[in-house]
């Protein structure tokens, strides 16, 4: 398809045209919107996760090879440094109940139309916790003197790690029995539960880790001494209108089904959001995906790109249906759980995969025949991720390892 020109396929039941776009442009598209095409790379960390909405961090180390994967200059300082000196990024927990480095704009948005859903399901969870650890009398006033034990401490701190504040209140250092009698069974003190409430209502944030920026020991501060202004407000419904506009111009054109999942919303907020929205009904091959309105013209393939994206990236992870771009390697890239591992992708398309070796090798693995130009660009792009994060060994915390995770580590070739 030329890059002048609408690919019309057929008539809707008004009779408008009904515009089609096809693999190759949803590729171009990937590769301009998400940053990862050499052209389109990006000027700061604060850019990334604007063009991408929200990153994925799980895995705290996997934010930095996002970011650095489509920044056109920089190091992990300076993702560190917008983190936690600029401040004009944070981490939320939002949505799907996951953990995201977003822009402060945009993290007000994630809560309000994501976040405050999770903070309710986490803290009727945390009351049955308490239930079940023999919390006498009212519960839920059990709970909200913790919670003004636990903000009361990080005021008087200004910062504190949920052990320390474990420590500051026989409450919040309470033992909860989590999953009792499985396989999964573990405990956790009531601090390191509440925060985790008190995060998705916007009330707390997680601050510099302790250790180095691979360490999931986060610092925890109230909100408000780092946003003395605090953030945006805004209601659930318009919240929700605003985050699927957002996604639907990084992600977009996308189906219905896609923008439920990664948003971790119900079929009622889905189709509450997308009235509101009202974007365009487009062909995918076949299926129906939807665009805004403003976002019909056809966008022009970039030159081939390669680029290394970490596990539990927010490209792989920002659809449900990944076939147009992940093809037959899912079992081999991804873990039992659903959750992807470092990919690598050559021209808007997952070709392969990689892993750090112990002594600190990027290694590769193509899982299809790309050409050598796809192999000459991997190789490029490895050197580029070596070089940035130096001795530092990146570690699988968030998820298990892939198929091919397991194999590289073990010694398998390129």
């Amino acid at each position: 398809m030329s890059a002048g020109r609408l690919n019309v396929v057929n008539r809707d039941s008004d009779g408008g045209d009904v515009r089609r776009i096809d693999v190759a442009e949803r590729r171009a598209r990937l590769g301009l919107r998400h940053g990862l095409a050499g052209a389109a790379r990006l000027g700061s960390p604060a850019e990334v996760a604007r063009h991408l909405v929200a990153v994925h961090s799980s895995d705290p180390s996997s934010v930095y090879v996002a970011m650095l994967a489509r920044m056109s200059s920089g190091d992990t300082g300076s993702v560190e440094r917008a983190l936690y000196d600029d401040r004009v990024l944070l981490r939320a927990l939002a949505m799907r109940r996951t953990v995201f480095v977003m822009t402060p704009d945009t993290a007000a948005v994630a809560l309000a139309g994501a976040g405050r859903a999770v903070a309710e399901r986490e803290r009727r969870k945390l009351v049955t916790f308490l239930t079940e650890a023999g919390v006498p009398g009212d519960v839920g006033r059990w709970l909200a003197g913790a919670e003004e034990a636990a903000l009361a401490s990080l005021a008087a701190r200004g910062e504190a790690t949920a052990a320390e504040l474990a420590g500051d209140d026989p409450r919040l250092g309470m033992q909860l029995v989590l999953a009792p009698g499985t396989k999964w069974e573990g405990r956790q003190n009531v601090a390191s539960r509440l925060l985790l409430v008190l995060a998705a209502e916007g009330l707390v944030v997680r601050g510099r880790p302790r250790g180095s920026w691979t360490s999931h020991q986060y610092r925890w501060s109230a909100l408000a001494d780092w946003y003395p202004a605090g953030l945006d407000k805004w209601t659930a419904q318009e919240a929700e209108a605003e985050l699927a506009r957002r996604w639907l111009a990084a992600y977009g054109p996308a189906t219905a089904e896609d923008l439920r999942w990664w948003a971790g919303w119900t079929k009622t907020q889905l189709k509450r959001a997308l009235a509101e929205v009202q974007p365009v009904e487009v062909d995918l091959d076949g299926a129906t995906g939807l665009v805004l309105a403003d976002d019909l013209e056809p966008v022009a393939a970039p030159e081939p790109w390669a680029a290394l994206l970490p596990g539990l990236d927010s490209t792989p992870m920002g659809w449900h249906d990944r076939d147009w771009f992940l093809g037959e390697h899912g079992p081999r890239l991804f873990d039992r759980a659903g959750n992807v591992g470092p990919t690598l992708w050559w021209d808007g398309r997952v070709v392969g995969g990689w892993t750090q070796r112990s002594d600190g090798e990027i290694a590769c693995r193509f899982l299809e025949d790309a050409g050598s130009e796809a192999v000459t660009a991997a190789e490029a792009a490895a050197q580029r991720l070596a070089a940035w994060i130096g001795d530092v060994r990146l570690t699988v915390r968030a998820r298990t390892r892939t198929p091919v995770e397991a194999e590289l580590a073990a010694g398998g070739g390129t």
